[in-house]
């Protein structure tokens, strides 16, 4: 067998293995971000609708505050919702896996380029393989493989990686720039994509320039810098442009969920020190943790964090030195650039989460199969001597990588049903709230309610100012015959998430239930107001006109979604009960308006300016509802935003406080007002 067609055959051996030991994930549900990227999102339901995802982020999802600009990944979903005639995990668990097979044998072919860098072993195949199994068999990347909205760290890391190939393979094309093309794509499918320019700079560094990592802090470092960036600049100008209108095609709502820059930012060593001992011992995967971020500088993790991350640098270092170490210390250095933008100074929700291992370990499993390889290469006289020892060696090799995928096939049972995975992160994060919340409401569907209602009661001792939570806690109440309950938690869930569009579709739904027909029709109207996007509050609002018998407003609204949503099998339904029950247009209303729904108006006319960028509008609008309620925190709040927009900080804190004095417990507007003393002590500087 010739060694090409020998490396052809362990290729498909290896993908066969990948295929076997994710086959039991295909019909794994939709969970976490899913819900409104995908399941509530009206505009992945038609292709007609893929030019929008590139125009802004404003049709990426139904929550305003998690609308990111990721037009690659958004189309993708469009596709694979009309491959599977509708909402079918299947089409989607397949397409993010065939791109994740195509990963794996581009990185075969990388890798084998970067070995070649190094030395001509006959050997160096072989590695090669082990390496990309190594990879591609790891439990950690089920975390990604299984949850269908992050297939976007799996399509940036395919195209990080074949922009990486196409610039090592083909040398005489680099004066094209073929290999900026599948670095932009990475980017427009998830932001870390723009990682690619700087792990290209160490890429040039080490194996073109023929420098260490010590030379940067020669006499002659600057010199050596300038000759690596006048050969990487057109990656960093193309990364850099690209990751700016990526954050310019965000949402003015959107939230990165975090709240403090300086204790995300202690805390992160210690993330760090986890994704690289999961590398080796994955056994605590949870797809939901619960590590809060660290507020005490004394905190014993943070010093043990940098003490791994000064001890791994100074592998990199040691590494950086020989040309056959080199491989080691280029994927220690891709495995903390990639962790760049989620474990620095962007405060995420989260301060570590298990899927974003997936494009970091690419290099961490470069350093570790490499250093195998060495410690393999430099017995070969005693392997080929005594064939034990190579027998020995592929026995390990094998019992590792079948480890890995009995690992891989475990975190896929998990993922296989929203109970599995919910109950696995009560084990494993007991502290999360959310978690103990999602486990409560799968009991809920049950029927379970005593069971749901216990662990949504202790979910409030993690999380209480969670308004999902609160919408919880008011369906469970409801279903119990508590409505007087219910309504609580319902007003409770808006006051602490006001610009939330979900707090009012349940609400408007359980007054709906109630007949309570003019409330629901308000609260449908803020909630349509605060998300175009959302499906459910569209059908919502529709039967809500339809009970009210307002049809102008329902056949607008009916006429609105169809451009969207052609041939919608709800709407067909809505429009033939309609034609049993004719429908009149809207009276005007002569009567005078109930006092809460004019003010429920202002507050909905404020944010709906806010959005615009109207931030003197916004103003105008919210000053207008404290002249209904002078103790409207609300109110405050949209006004100190507006204000610290139009950067007027004294305005815009003294609203902030106004607003934390009528409610001292209100958590926004105590973020925003800590958000706006550090623009203003910035400012200062």
């Amino acid at each position: 067998m010739t060694k090409k067609l020998q490396n052809i055959v362990l290729l498909l051996l290896l993908l066969l293995g990948v295929i076997l030991t994710y086959s039991n994930h295909f019909s794994n549900p939709f969970e976490f971000d899913d819900s409104h990227q995908i399941v509530d999102n009206i505009y992945i339901r038609h292709l007609d609708n893929i030019p929008s995802f590139f125009k802004d982020a404003s049709t990426s999802s139904s929550l305003d505050t998690h609308q990111t600009y990721r037009p690659i990944t958004m189309a993708s979903l469009a596709i694979d919702y009309r491959l599977g005639n509708g909402l079918n995990p299947f089409y989607f668990h397949l397409s993010t896996f065939i791109w994740f097979l195509v990963q794996l044998v581009i990185l075969f072919f990388l890798f084998r380029q970067i070995l070649f860098k190094v030395t001509q072993h006959k050997w160096s195949d072989y590695i090669a393989i082990f390496i990309v199994a190594l990879y591609g068999l790891h439990p950690a990347l089920a975390e990604t493989i299984n949850y269908i909205y992050q297939r976007g760290d799996s399509l940036s890391t395919l195209f990080v990686v074949a922009a990486f190939y196409i610039y090592i393979a083909f040398p005489e094309k680099r004066n094209k720039y073929l290999y900026l093309i599948p670095a932009l794509i990475g980017i427009l499918a998830k932001e870390p994509a723009t990682m690619f320019a700087p792990i290209l700079f160490f890429y040039v560094l080490l194996f073109e320039t023929k420098n260490s990592l010590y030379d940067i802090f020669t006499k002659n470092g600057w010199s050596v810098i300038l000759t690596v960036l006048r050969q990487t600049l057109p990656a960093f100008i193309v990364c850099g442009l690209a990751g700016i209108l990526v954050i310019k095609m965000q949402s003015s709502a959107f939230e990165t969920g975090g709240s403090s820059r300086l204790n995300y930012l202690i805390t992160q060593p210690w993330v760090l020190f986890h994704y690289f001992f999961t590398f080796f011992i994955p056994t605590n995967l949870s797809a939901d943790t619960d590590l809060p971020a660290f507020s005490n500088l004394f905190e014993e993790r943070i010093y043990a964090g940098l003490a791994f991350v000064l001890a791994l640098l100074t592998v990199a270092f040691k590494t950086s030195q020989k040309e056959e170490t080199k491989p080691i210390a280029f994927g220690i250095l891709w495995f903390f650039i990639a962790l760049i933008p989620t474990s620095s100074l962007v405060p995420l929700a989260e301060v570590t989460n298990d899927h974003r291992m997936f494009f970091p370990f690419v290099g961490l499993a470069l350093s570790v199969g490499w250093t195998i390889g060495i410690f393999i290469i430099k017995r070969e006289s005693k392997i080929d001597s005594n064939p034990l020892y190579k027998y020995g060696i592929i026995a390990v090799g094998f019992i590792i990588l079948t480890a890995f995928s009995a690992g891989t096939v475990q975190r896929n049972k998990v993922w296989h049903s929203a109970e599995s995975l919910w109950y696995d992160v009560t084990v494993k994060s007991p502290t999360n709230g959310r978690g103990l919340m999602n486990y409560g409401l799968t009991q809920m569907e049950l029927a379970k309610y005593d069971v749901a209602l216990d662990y949504y009661t202790r979910a409030l001792v993690y999380a209480p100012y969670y308004s999902n939570l609160f919408i919880n806690l008011a369906i469970v109440n409801n279903a119990l015959n508590k409505t007087d309950e219910a309504q609580v938690y319902y007003r409770k869930a808006i006051q602490y998430s006001p610009k939330h569009h979900t707090v009012y579709y349940y609400y408007a739904k359980f007054l709906l239930e109630k007949g309570r027909i003019e409330e629901a029709k308000t609260n449908g109207e803020i909630a349509l107001s605060l998300s175009k996007a959302d499906m459910n509050t569209r059908h919502l609002l529709m039967e809500i006109y339809l009970r009210s018998n307002e049809g102008v407003k329902l056949d607008d609204l009916i006429t609105d979604t169809q451009t969207i949503v052609p041939n919608d099998p709800i709407i067909n339904a809505l429009l033939l009960a309609a034609k049993n029950k004719p429908l009149t247009a809207a009276k005007p209303q002569t009567q005078s308006i109930n006092k809460n729904q004019v003010l429920n108006n202002a507050i909905n006319l404020s944010l709906d300016y806010f959005n615009q960028k109207q931030f003197e509008k916004c103003i105008a609008a919210a000053q207008k509802a404290l002249e209904i309620d002078p103790t409207n925190k609300l109110a405050y709040n949209n006004i100190g935003c507006a204000f610290k927009e139009l950067k007027e900080w004294t305005k815009a804190i003294d609203a902030f406080n106004k607003a934390l004095q009528i409610d001292p417990a209100f958590e926004r507007a105590r973020r925003n007002l800590e958000l706006t003393n550090q623009l203003r002590s910035k400012k200062a500087n």
